[in-house]
């Protein structure tokens, strides 16, 4: 089952900002269209804190089964060990804003 990592709504730039949140962590986020993507390794989004520094990336991709677009999101830092941490957004569970949008933990394993 999917926890939720934290909460995000989509801005007029194409991006988002929200929190995530875990444990004894709680940053607020912005998550930016990446302008200089060359090639499809590199992410479509970056990730950063509030005080600019990069967390994570977000790769656009579409459901296998739903044929619905996502954006998947992986963390590294520091504050969250040394594993990386892997996310969809996903619409929030009983949100009528499809502008809100849940980090969705997505364990590996």
């Amino acid at each position: 089952m999917a926890q939720a990592l934290g909460y995000v709504t989509k801005t007029e730039t194409g991006g988002y900002e929200g929190t995530l949140a875990m444990m004894t962590l709680k940053k607020r986020i912005r998550i930016l269209p990446n302008p200089a993507k060359e090639s499809d390794g590199q992410p479509d989004y970056r990730v950063y804190t509030e005080d600019r520094v990069e967390i994570g990336g977000g790769w656009n991709r579409v459901g296998k089964t739903s044929g619905s677009a996502y954006v998947s999101l992986t963390f590294s830092a520091p504050e969250l060990g040394p594993n990386r941490i892997f996310a969809n957004l996903g619409r929030a569970a009983g949100q009528d804003d499809p502008e809100v949008m849940a980090i969705l933990w997505n364990p590996r394993g």
